[in-house]
């Protein structure tokens, strides 16, 4: 009796602590997909995506890091769609309380700085993407219809790691949206 009890008890706690943020909490939104003379570019913007908990794990030194996802398919009708491209890269967010300013890394901008002294513009520029190189524009065959699609994650060694093994934790510091997709002819 004293285990079922106890069962319950651990499973109303559960129930009771907030679950992984979804996508109406954080959203992948002002997505541009345009070209340059050679280039097909992606433009967007991630909101809504830090919760409390991350910002204070940031603020007492935990290396925060989001994980973005992007696909782009040619649309085939009455076949499956054909992947030109699909690429994966991170923002770091940090912080350094000697110089009380955070630092964002930026994978796809070859590792580019951004430092600022505000959460709010770090959070800005942690969540923005801005001319990204998809494909070459050659690649695409005019008179097509495409697909590009959009993720965000945080990724796992953003968790601190002691409590990362521990669920109630484990959801706290969960995060993904879900596909942002864009459709375009070209």
């Amino acid at each position: 009796m004293r285990i079922l009890s106890g069962l319950l008890l651990v499973l109303a706690v559960l129930f009771w602590l907030p679950t992984p943020s979804t996508a109406d909490e954080g959203r992948i939104g002002e997505v541009v997909v345009t070209n340059s003379s050679r280039e097909v570019l992606l433009y967007f913007q991630l909101r809504d995506f830090l919760t409390q908990e991350m910002e204070e794990g940031v603020r007492s030194g935990l290396p925060l890091t989001m994980t973005f996802l992007v696909e782009l398919h040619r649309q085939r009708w009455g076949w499956p769609d054909r992947k030109l491209a699909e690429l994966e890269f991170t923002h770091v967010l940090s912080y350094d309380s000697l110089k009380d300013e955070y630092r964002v890394v930026r994978e796809e901008e070859s590792g580019r700085v951004k430092t600022t002294g505000s959460l709010a513009e770090a959070r800005r520029v942690l969540g923005r993407v801005s001319g990204l190189t998809v494909l070459p524009l050659a690649e695409l065959e005019t008179g097509q219809t495409y697909t590009l699609r959009v993720k965000a994650r945080l990724a796992e060694k953003s968790r601190p790691p002691l409590l990362s093994r521990l669920l109630p934790f484990r959801r706290l510091w969960s995060f993904e949206t879900d596909w942002h997709s864009v459709e375009f002819y070209y």
